[in-house]
């Protein structure tokens, strides 16, 4: 039992070094048109549990850099749903993968950053609301596409440490 414990707390933690090294090393990250390259790793939450901790362990870490304090709980909140869901709709695949699970940074990020970058900005307007809601969709959808693309090495790899 501490081999399985030990090998989850290893996982997350892995994941969480990954996803806010990602993130910070890219000035992209933060801003009305981010671009984290760490988003595509959330396709990790489709094939074990100890993904969720990992990537909202790595947001909140990432999310400290912006001193915004809605950042440190909203996009923190967005990565945790987003990744809960992910796993949640994991056996919803299309040849193998679990395309559902991978868009679900897309849905929870768009809504979610998109108010928060409303909230900074002053400006509740449902136009404003929707322009930034696109354009973190937006860049969610590549992202996670990129991880949609990965998924069957991230699979190989994560069988290959969780023998079944």
């Amino acid at each position: 039992m501490k081999k399985k414990q030990t090998l989850f707390l290893v996982y997350s933690a892995l994941i969480a070094a990954l996803y806010a090294s990602l993130t910070l090393i890219n000035p992209l990250s933060f801003g009305q048109l981010q671009f984290r390259v760490s988003e595509v790793l959330t396709v990790l939450a489709a094939l074990h549990p100890a993904a969720i901790v990992g990537l909202t362990v790595g947001c909140l870490i990432s999310n400290t850099i912006s001193f915004l304090p809605l950042d440190l709980v909203f996009g923190t909140a967005a990565t945790l749903l987003s990744a809960i869901f992910a796993w949640l709709l994991r056996k919803v695949t299309i040849k193998g993968i679990p395309v559902l699970s991978c868009f679900m940074p897309v849905i929870f990020n768009g809504i979610i950053i998109g108010a928060e970058l409303c909230v900074y900005a002053g400006d509740f307007s449902a136009t404003t609301f929707l322009i930034s809601a696109f354009y973190i969709a937006a860049s969610e959808t590549v992202l996670c596409a990129a991880g949609v693309s990965f998924f069957p090495l991230f699979k190989k790899l994560h069988n290959k440490f969780f023998k079944k």
